[in-house]
């Protein structure tokens, strides 16, 4: 799996270079992030910031999770629309192929700072996100390596646009590449709203992720990552989709939850 002395293999990008795998089966999860320029209202991105530094500490002192878990970020926004993170270390628009991977294991994961700016490219991230996700779970197998079904989490604060800021229905091209990974049970979407609630805007979440949709108030990162955590656990533990639902259920249902920071 990683390149050897004197191999034509091109070494792998830092954290990953001396990594030896656990052999536990591996649980890709892969949050795709809204960082368009609307986050920089109300404290959004400071939040958003803020509870990634908290969940990536929560996962370091979750033996089961830090043992398993393989996390990959993908925003949409800023100056280059689309970017690839693995971990803190940008590695562009477009993300490198097995062996080089944006999924770094839990425990050595460490959120990048985003910045809030630019368009809601929604359609190309997620599009980017299943292609990550796919190649992945390829290489592990390749590698002899097994793996839960992975988890792609979508959260975003507005409508899904094109390069010039106006709504795009370029989302819908992707429903049914979605519908058949449900079906085959690829991997679980869930596709979440936060902040001011737009008319129309959680019709867009529904049709991508029919099952795993919410429009959730204010800007409730740290509760929405820790439900991330709690379907990850369930996902290790076998849970039957009554559980996933439930957990979901829990989230848009929380009492106090999701206000915006002074």
């Amino acid at each position: 799996m990683f390149a050897n002395p004197g191999s034509a293999e091109p070494p792998l990008p830092m954290p990953y270079t001396g990594f030896e795998f656990d052999s536990a089966q591996r649980l890709p999860l892969l949050l795709c992030l809204d960082t368009s320029s609307s986050l920089s209202n109300n404290g959004a991105i400071t939040a958003l910031n803020s509870a990634l530094a908290s969940w990536a500490k929560s996962l370091v002192d979750d033996m089961a999770l830090s043992a398993a878990v393989d996390v990959a970020v993908i925003t949409f926004g800023g100056s280059e629309q689309i970017t690839v993170w693995q971990g803190d270390i940008p590695l562009g628009r477009t993300a490198p192929v097995w062996p080089q991977s944006p999924f770094v294991p839990a425990h050595e994961f460490r959120p990048p700072l985003l910045k809030a700016h630019g368009v809601t490219l929604l359609d190309r991230a997620l599009r980017l996100a299943m292609e990550v996700v796919a190649d992945y779970k390829a290489g592990l197998r390749t590698s002899g390596l097994t793996y839960y079904r992975p988890q792609i989490c979508v959260v975003t604060d507005g409508y899904p646009s094109d390069e010039t800021g106006k709504f795009s229905y370029g989302y819908r091209e992707l429903l049914p590449e979605l519908r058949r990974a449900e079906e085959e049970r690829r991997f679980r979407l869930f596709a979440v709203g936060v902040g001011e609630r737009h008319t129309g805007a959680e019709d867009v979440l529904k049709e991508l992720a029919p099952q795993y949709h919410a429009w959730l108030d204010g800007f409730p990162f740290q509760e929405l990552l820790a439900a991330m955590s709690h379907s990850a656990r369930a996902t290790q533990g076998g849970a039957d989709e009554a559980e996933f639902h439930e957990i979901f259920a829990r989230l848009k249902n929380r009492r106090g939850g999701g206000q915006v920071p002074a």
